[in-house]
């Protein structure tokens, strides 16, 4: 019985073909939703992964499905927008699980509050701009960093901006989130061209419209446009793991002459129309 994969209520799960393993990822924004999902799909690719949210509730739901997955996997409590706390968390990443061969920004936050663009206040725009912007440029370059010094890198690295269909599409009603967003595509093209020579992949993913607690909010409001096809060609909410399965097919050497490009997730929902 050595080694025998149990789920939660001791059962045996059933026998799966072992994955060659491809190093540690590191997951913002990873305890539920979109990122839950990225780590799901990134343990199946080979990944050992580090689960990185600012809060704990979810946290080990996500870890245990990374390790019935078998990989490893470790949660590690932290605010993007500490830039404070960034050296410590990666030297317990990294003491834990390996140095990182993979970072998916994924966390961010969604305006509190929907309304008129004149009436932003200075809060609400710093808290954005914060962690959507400030708060992950400073991550990805303390990773870019350790990437950089390692002495025998592997063969394929890679970092993943999660941007939004807002990095384009405006929204005036969010304005502060489409700006943090906008900003976050130009830091990956950024970071594409500075890693290149590093053989480090930097990719931006902008999901359209995905059926997570941040959307709850407008369900109402797209379901109808998405089910006639007058918002989406593809006529049903994206779901995470659409998200997670573009996200495995890049960093896993799936794209190999691509960096800095940006790939539309949603439905066709971002195709220009007349």
């Amino acid at each position: 019985m050595a080694g025998l994969r149990l789920d939660k209520t001791g059962l045996p799960l059933p026998e799966r073909p072992a994955t060659a393993k491809r190093g540690v990822a590191v997951v913002t924004g990873a305890r539920r939703g979109i990122g839950r999902a990225i780590c799901a799909a990134l343990a199946e690719a080979g990944y050992d992964i580090a689960v990185i949210d600012i809060s704990r509730d979810g946290a080990e739901e996500t870890v245990d499905g990374v390790t019935g997955l078998g990989s490893k996997a470790g949660f590690y409590e932290m605010d993007i927008s500490r830039t404070q706390d960034f050296t410590k968390v990666m030297a317990a990443i990294e003491a834990d699980l390996g140095p990182i061969d993979c970072l998916v920004n994924n966390a961010g936050v969604q305006v509190s509050e929907r309304g008129d663009l004149l009436d932003v206040s200075e809060e609400s725009f710093d808290r954005l701009l914060n962690v959507n912007l400030r708060g992950t440029f400073f991550f990805t370059q303390a990773v870019a960093r350790r990437m950089v010094e390692r002495a025998e890198p592997p063969e394929h690295r890679s970092i993943v901006f999660i941007t939004s269909a807002n990095a384009h599409l405006v929204s005036p009603e969010k304005g502060p989130y489409c700006i943090s967003k906008a900003g976050l595509s130009m830091a990956s093209q950024q970071f594409a061209l500075r890693l290149a020579e590093h053989g480090i992949g930097v990719y931006e993913i902008r999901p359209g419209l995905i059926r997570t607690d941040m959307t709850a909010d407008v369900v109402e409001r797209y379901s109808d446009g998405i089910e006639n096809g007058t918002l989406s060609a593809i006529r049903r909410w994206g779901q995470p793991e659409d998200i997670a399965r573009g996200i495995a097919t890049l960093v896993t050497g799936g794209m190999p002459f691509s960096t800095g490009d940006v790939y539309n997730i949603g439905g066709g929902m971002q195709i220009p129309r007349l």
